[in-house]
């Protein structure tokens, strides 16, 4: 075993070894020729010694020196060139592995998704117990796959595998493997998965973490005759090559892959098994989730106890990520320090949270004609969202220009929902045209900033008809698909359907504007003491909100 290490040592570092060990020999051979020369000279009589000058010119020792020094200069600039910064370089990856045990992050530091939690803790034990796993006639997973959203934690979690599993681990990104030149891409892949298998066979194993690899696994094209398609498929079928394990022995390396892109945008064939074998989902926090996240980030920071709920903080943030949260509380932090306080306190995480979502605010003089016209148009947004749209929340309506936006209406989710159901994609709609409706009611024209609400509307509209068969023609299926992707491709389905179906999707957008404006006609009161509000604060928070309705008898939709 002993020498197998050595062996596999010596392969990766044989070129160091041989100029330390020539240097050092050189070094010791001149320490005991100049200890031998001064013991001779001390030794011998006087006549001698001027002898002895006389037949070893000082020339000899200056050539000498300038030899050695020559020697050594050379020998490093050749490994500098060559192995460095030349051209074998260029295909060659210099990523350094990193000891399990040196990244330090175990499970305990891992928060919620405790589902992918137990699938990678599974994906542990194999790789732990690979001689178990062989002796039953089974075989060690090849690759495991993660898919989810940003700032999930895909990558905290696999550095927690290979710390438990307490390998080696290279981490790249799949952007380094792009190129402009055929061939690079693949001679790092080639690179990559060397070096794995030699610290596999030197540690008993070795994780490779390829982080948004997407870049080098998107599915394969034919080239359109430039070369760039032709250096990523040459660079995914080297990907695919190393995966299958088509070498002379079968070694302990593992890779793990990071997207955030959907399945399918991934090649098929290296989503096969036998590649990577398993996958794992990290999606987005639920309530228990965040309310550990929350708990594990605000034990970095002092706040205050009495006044931050845990239980409050995590029903107002549906959607936020692990990331999102650890934003949050470390903007909170930044601000009680602006305002000179030793705690956090939920003043600071509202106005963190505002700070985050919304930007910051920007003091713009508006004209008062501008200042009415916002405030009509953020309180059409809040009536029919508070009256229309049950599972949503009123959190803020402000008139404070933000992110170049005169107002915004602050409108979280109340629950998570993974699909949204006809009833929710409808409320939406009419939410957008709130403010578009409550500005022709009152002055009879409108504003250029309907111009996003629009957008997102027709969109939904759009992809109701479409995509989820919700027109009212009864038109079904997804006919995106029967879409050309390229011009001179043949169209799939007619002009007449095309027609039916914009119309289909107007009809909803009518439809919507129609309840609309039957709802803010009878509510024109509240209509204009809410935008009254607005003018006099700028800003209505969720208390001041629910203050108003009560004020005019009004209940929350259900």
């Amino acid at each position: 075993m002993k020498f197998k290490k050595f062996k596999l040592f010596w392969r990766l570092y044989w070129l160091r070894i041989l100029l330390f060990t020539g240097l050092a020999a050189l070094g010791i051979t001149l320490v005991i020729l100049v200890t031998n020369g001064i013991r001779a000279w001390n030794e011998a009589e006087s006549y001698l010694r001027q002898s002895q000058l006389a037949m070893i010119p000082l020339q000899l020792y200056l050539q000498l020196v300038m030899a050695l020094i020559f020697g050594v200069v050379y020998t490093f600039m050749w490994y500098w060139l060559m192995f460095k910064k030349g051209a074998q370089s260029f295909s060659q990856t210099t990523k350094k592995s990193i000891a399990g045990e040196e990244l330090g992050i175990t499970w305990g530091d891992v928060i919620g998704m405790d589902e992918a939690k137990q699938e990678a803790l599974e994906v542990v034990k194999l790789i732990k117990d690979r001689a178990d796993l062989q002796r039953i006639g089974g075989k060690i997973l090849k690759g495991i796959l993660m898919l989810g959203p940003p700032g999930c934690g895909k990558t905290y979690l696999a550095k927690a595998i290979a710390t438990e599993a307490n390998l080696p681990f290279i981490s790249m990104s799949g952007s380094e493997f792009v190129e402009m030149f055929v061939g690079v891409g693949a001679g790092r892949i080639r690179s990559l998965f060397k070096r794995a298998r030699q610290l596999a066979e030197l540690e008993g194993g070795c994780i490779i973490f390829i982080d948004e690899i997407d870049a080098v696994g998107a599915q394969r094209a034919a080239d359109t005759g430039f070369g760039g398609q032709t250096e990523t498929n040459t660079t995914t079928n080297q990907l695919l090559v190393e995966m299958d394990g088509l070498k002379e022995k079968d070694v302990n390396v593992v890779i793990i892959g990071a997207t955030n892109m959907p399945e399918n945008f991934l090649d098929a064939a290296l989503l096969r098994p036998g590649r990577f074998d398993r996958k794992i989902y990290v999606d987005l926090p639920g309530l228990e989730d965040r309310e550990k996240l929350f708990a594990y980030y605000l034990k970095k920071i002092r706040y205050d106890e009495k006044d931050l709920k845990i239980d409050r903080l995590a029903r107002i943030s549906v959607g936020y990520t692990p990331a999102d949260v650890s934003n949050l509380i470390r903007e909170a932090a930044l601000i009680a320090v602006r305002y000179k306080k030793d705690l956090v306190s939920m003043k600071e995480i509202e106005e963190a949270r505002e700070r985050i979502t919304l930007g910051i605010k920007r003091r713009i003089k508006m004209s008062a004609q501008e200042k009415l016209l916002t405030a009509y148009h953020e309180a059409g947004h809040v009536i029919v969202t508070y009256l229309l749209a049950p599972t949503k929340d009123v959190f803020k309506a402000t008139i404070i220009p933000r992110k170049g936006i005169g107002g915004v209406t602050w409108i979280p989710e109340k629950e998570e929902s993974l699909i949204k159901d006809q009833n929710q994609l409808l409320a939406e709609i009419k939410i957008s045209q709130g403010g578009f409706v409550a500005e022709k009611i009152k002055f009879g024209f409108t504003s250029a900033g309907v111009d996003s609400d629009f957008h997102f509307a027709l969109s939904i509209a759009h992809n109701m008809v479409w995509r989820w068969g919700m027109g009212k023609s009864g038109l079904l299926g997804n006919f995106y698909g029967l879409v050309p992707s390229r011009g001179w491709q043949q169209p799939l389905m007619s002009e007449e359907t095309k027609s039916t179906l914009d119309r289909d999707a107007q009809e909803i957008l009518n439809t919507c504007h129609k309840e609309v404006q039957v709802l803010l006609n009878q509510e024109i009161s509240l209509l204009d003491r809410f935008a009254q509000e607005l003018v006099k604060k700028e800003e209505l928070n969720y208390d001041e909100i629910e203050a108003i309705f009560k004020e005019f008898g009004k209940a929350r939709s259900t």
